[in-house]
């Protein structure tokens, strides 16, 4: 779980900001301005972002941009599938009717109709992308239906002999009885967390059976440890338990061999020999499915810091597995900001007296830091689980041992987060919720700096830091594992950030940059990012529930010394930090109990950390900031459109590629169902 999810920087808050019910009023671009976001429906908006750069990159680099990139879109269909087993002919059947349905658009169900398919769009699938909850149509089954009939002799996905009454009547169950496959991902630990979750991994098995099926292939005290269940469907087919293995003959065979073709393609124009390798090492995995492959992979993609160009393309989350063993489809094709990369390189150099200095059990540090590599990088393609929405950071491998003994490559996206602070400049979030003006222009000033480089002691650093026991593998914490894990690396960068060091290495210009992270820290946690969840809900996506657990915690156990003080005026409720260092001490302590926590293994003390400090909300403090928020007109979730690279062939041979950004969210959605569906 090695990435940190776009909770966007907006001037520094640790937040994302713009949509409740009508898209906020948009300024008019100057002439030759670019235009930042381009759509805003329901809890999101859409963006678009620059892959500046690219016109500098040799004619070879943009041929592999392209191939990678195209291997990124043929995947797409595998994201949408994993999500939930229906969800291709939900999007089919929306993508048909969004094209070719004949009645009256005039009408204002059909715009309730469109905002559920730009939702659904948005998550891949019919659950929401953080809360996990199906999403409410606003309109009814019976006009539903209407559409269905108006769009035939379109691209409908009917099966063989099917009507269009038909199509219908079986999906009005599924996207309008609130009881069926009502949460994709459940976290409710009192259930069968398998049978409670939609989420399309596992099939007529409950949880039990699936954790009895994996514990039987663990090896003990095995040092290299295969990552099993990564890339397959857990199913029970005539009272046995099999895998569905994910290759390029078997389970998304078709999408997979799309992408190897790309794959293919991109490997004859690789920069050298060892993205060469590390390509051909990627195809030879898809071809077969073994997971030993994909540690190969690995390992070559690690030693892989000489490239320019590079990706990530394969199952690698497992956020979404309620028992943390399954990994969503993604990939993200990326080149290097040389500039911005030296602030990276300060950190990494820095890695072993980070992990000496670290106030954690000694027992738990790593006495030798290895292979820590780190960039800033232009995003220059998002596809499966990292599009629409997209991480802002990414830490890889996710294999402990690999880490270990080969290292680790982390990558900051600083165009993703440069598109999203620009698009929220003339937000009024800050003002409303900022303490003081004093805090405001703190924020102003550093904050945007200050969280990328929260970003990549995050990413760089704190994922890579410390170590498992022997015997402790990432699966022992189970569905607080995600969350646990987020926080680790999110208290490393907290408690480093603050430190002098961070001022010494030329990364901050001075403590009051730090002193704005802190601010938005605390501010996001214990009070913002609420904003996403509706009233009576808990929180249940796992960097929501990071971000919470340690608000909450450092707030409670600073309150004897007045750290954090909670402030009331006007009916408008406010955190303030009243010391800093005291805060940082905190933040150091905790850091030390949730690596025992990771290192040992111990799950008890993982929920009870979680469930206590990282869940609930409190429903008064709640009404008032959705309050506050709906005032301001603005959507609390960001996505993006993506780039769009057309080659320019001459004698049959790609001589060169040029970037064009979309403006329009709609079209692109199509033109990818259109273009890349392949399951």
């Amino acid at each position: 779980m090695k990435r940190i999810v776009i909770p966007t920087l907006v001037l520094g808050l640790m937040v994302l900001v713009t949509a409740c019910k009508k898209p906020a009023p948009q300024p008019e671009p100057q002439a030759g301005a670019f235009q930042w976001q381009i759509d805003q429906f329901a809890d999101a908006k859409i963006l678009r972002y620059q892959s500046k750069g690219f016109e500098d990159l040799t004619p070879g680099q943009k041929e592999l941009i392209y191939y990678l990139s195209q291997a990124a879109l043929c995947g797409r269909d595998i994201t949408w599938v994993q999500n939930y087993k229906h969800n291709l002919v939900i999007r089919k059947t929306l993508d048909a009717i969004v094209e070719g349905y004949k009645g009256d658009r005039g009408d204002p169900q059909w715009q309730d109709f469109m905002t559920y398919v730009k939702q659904v769009w948005f998550a891949n699938g019919i659950h929401h992308d953080y809360a996990s909850d199906k999403f409410v149509p606003g309109f009814t089954p019976e006009y539903f239906a209407g559409l269905v009939k108006g769009s035939e002799g379109g691209r409908l996905p009917l099966a063989e002999g099917q009507t269009a009454d038909a199509l219908a009547e079986f999906l009005k169950p599924i996207l309008f009885d609130p009881a069926v496959d009502a949460k994709k991902v459940s976290q409710d630990s009192s259930q069968d967390l398998v049978k409670a979750s939609a989420i399309n991994f596992y099939e007529g098995v409950t949880q039990a059976e699936a954790e009895k099926f994996y514990a039987a292939m663990a090896k003990k005290d095995d040092p290299a440890p295969i990552s099993y269940g990564l890339n397959s469907r857990l199913v029970k087919k005539d009272g046995k338990i099999v895998e569905e293995v994910a290759s390029i003959d078997g389970l998304y065979g078709p999408a997979i061999a799309q992408i190897v073709s790309w794959l293919e393609k991109a490997a004859g124009a690789a920069e050298n020999e060892q993205q060469k390798k590390v390509i051909e090492k990627l195809i030879e995995y898809y071809r077969t499915g073994d997971l030993k492959k994909f540690d190969e992979y690995n390992i070559l993609w690690v030693a892989d810091t000489q490239s320019r160009i590079d990706f990530v393309n394969g199952f690698i989350e497992v956020y979404n597995d309620p028992l943390g063993r399954k990994a969503m489809w993604e990939s993200n094709v990326n080149f290097k900001d040389l500039e911005a990369t030296k602030r990276a390189d300060a950190i990494s150099g820095a890695a072993q007296w980070f992990e000496d200095n670290s106030p954690i059990d000694p027992r738990f540090k790593k006495k030798e830091v290895k292979g820590v590599s780190a960039k800033v990088i232009t995003a220059a393609m998002l596809g499966g689980d990292c599009y629409p929405p997209t991480p802002i950071g990414i830490n890889l491998p996710n294999a402990n041992w690999i880490r270990s003994q080969y290292g680790s490559k982390s990558v900051t996206l600083e165009n993703i987060t440069y598109a999203s602070a620009q698009a929220s400049l003339l937000s009024g979030f800050g003002a409303e919720f900022t303490a003081s003006p004093e805090e405001l222009e703190r924020s102003r000033a550093y904050g945007a700096h200050a969280g990328n480089i929260h970003t990549d002691l995050h990413e760089v650093l704190g994922h890579g830091s410390g170590i498992l026991l022997p015997g402790v593998t990432g699966e022992a914490l189970k569905n607080y594992h995600s969350p646990i894990e987020e926080a680790r690396a999110d208290l490393f960068a907290l408690y480093y950030i603050m430190d002098p060091k961070m001022v010494e290495l030329g990364l901050l210009p001075s403590a009051e940059a730090a002193k704005a992270d802190y601010d938005g820290s605390v501010r996001n946690g214990l009070l913002t990012q609420i904003v996403r969840i509706k009233p009576g809900k808990t929180i249940e996506q796992a960097h929501m529930r990071c971000r919470s657990m340690i608000a909450h915690w450092v707030y409670e156990k600073g309150q004897a010394e007045n750290v954090i003080v909670k402030e009331v005026r006007d009916g408008k409720t406010y955190f303030v930090i009243k010391d800093y260092q005291k805060l940082r001490g905190l933040y150091g302590k905790l850091l030390a109990e949730i690596q025992r926590i990771t290192s040992e293994g111990d799950y008890e003390a993982a929920k009870k950390l979680i469930e206590t400090y990282g869940v609930q909300i409190d429903p008064v403090l709640h009404k008032e900031v959705l309050e506050r928020y709906a005032k301001l007109n603005l959507a609390p979730y960001t996505g993006f459109v993506n780039a769009v690279y057309t080659p320019v062939v001459e004698n049959g041979r790609i001589v060169d590629v040029k970037v064009d950004y979309p403006t329009d969210y709609t079209q692109q959605m199509l033109k990818y169902g259109k273009e890349y569906s392949f399951l």
